[in-house]
């Protein structure tokens, strides 16, 4: 079979998410439900304000929300029927903003439908949400400008040039910007046979990247490292689809990335988190390897300290140079670059063993079903 092109993929998956799909529970895999940690009870609150209909037409990437978004302007790409952005668009308040894009026209028919409903419920007194018919790895012609957005979020497995995409996000993120994303990624490069089975793309499995090329690829392109947030195994619940991904296993993992200012190199340094962040008083859980709990001396490596100092996040620690000493009160030392997890294969067995020992967190899947 040969393998089918940009546009015949893009066609593809239109059809999949435009017409084939009419509800979450058609999926064939459990991509989009997995298991998370709950949410901040902010976050839980502004779901349920979200129109019925935009929630029933989500397809999706579960909860890809990240912390400190006040003001903020986040760009959510694939943002189906808008039921992130609207959700978002309470967090970051009037005074910032949401754009969502997403190449599904009956996506986003639906999401525009309920803009004037969202403002007038939230107390708004103009939208602070914009949809845009278009491509994720053609910002430019869908207006998106250089340097304009502090956030962003895509599911790139549904885009088959992943690496446009990424080059586009890098080049409309601010500096100290940073794009916070679930995806699936695959357990090793992907046969022929998944990358050409049209349900398998629907599904979000026949495009996922093999997970070690994220890396690879935020490199080349000028991102911090890649930073583990959480990774849950997918099962596919169909057995001809089993049958064709044979020993292929999948995760849908989150990850964030920094677009971080050229300046010289960073020391390691010591901070401590105030505890000024909505929903995250007592803690901030910033990846795997980092927890930051209010008012405790953390030591953080150079590339951490480079993203504390130069984002968003800036505001809520105290940071300063590893001689000079701060209050303590507890704390931690920087672990080695050997001793963190960057596998989110090896999270996810770790995850999945914690899980059978204690009750699950709310269903919150990671993927990205809905996007693009």
């Amino acid at each position: 079979m040969a393998a089918p092109d940009d546009a015949e993929i893009r066609k593809d998956v239109q059809t999949y998410y435009g017409q084939v799909l009419k509800k979450s529970a058609d999926l064939q895999t459990n991509a989009c439900v997995t298991a998370a940690r709950r949410a901040p009870k902010h976050i839980r609150k502004a779901l349920q304000n979200v129109h019925e209909e935009v929630s029933l037409r989500y397809y999706g990437c579960g909860l890809v929300i990240p912390e400190c978004l006040e003001n903020c302007w986040i760009l959510d790409l694939g943002s189906g029927s808008g039921r992130d952005c609207y959700a978002l668009s309470q967090l970051v308040g009037e005074k910032g903003h949401v754009t969502g894009v997403d190449m599904t026209e009956g996506q986003v028919e639906v999401a525009n439908k309920y803009i004037e409903y969202h403002m007038e419920k939230y107390g708004f007194q103009a939208p602070n949400v914009t949809f845009i018919h278009g491509y994720i790895e053609k910002l430019g012609e869908a207006g998106i400008k250089n340097e304009s957005y502090d956030i962003s979020n895509c599911v790139i497995n549904l885009v088959p040039d992943k690496e446009q995409v990424l080059w586009e996000v890098y080049r409309v993120l601010k500096h100290g910007g940073e794009l916070y994303f679930s995806d699936v990624y695959a357990s090793l490069e992907l046969p022929e046979e998944i990358r050409t089975h049209k349900v398998l793309w629907g599904e979000c499995l026949g495009g996922a990247l093999y997970w070690k090329d994220l890396a690879i690829l935020a490199q080349k392109i000028g991102f911090s490292p890649p930073r583990l947030v959480a990774a849950n195994f997918i099962t596919i619940q169909n057995k001809e689809l089993e049958s064709v991904i044979g020993d292929c296993r999948f995760v849908s993992a989150t990850f964030r990335l920094f677009k971080l200012p050229k300046t010289g190199p960073t020391k390691r340094c010591q901070v401590i988190y105030n505890g000024g962040i909505t929903g995250h008083e007592k803690e901030l859980i910033f990846d795997v390897n980092f927890t930051f709990k209010k008012d405790e001396t953390v030591e953080v490596d150079e590339e951490t300290a480079a993203i504390l100092k130069n984002s968003r996040f800036a505001q809520d620690f105290l940071i300063r140079a590893i001689e000079e000493k701060l209050p303590t009160c507890g704390g931690y030392t920087a672990l080695e670059a050997k001793d963190k997890i960057t596998d989110p294969f090896k999270l996810a067995e770790e995850f999945g063993s914690a899980r059978s020992r204690r009750p699950p967190d709310v269903a919150s899947g990671c993927c990205g079903t809905k996007k693009c």
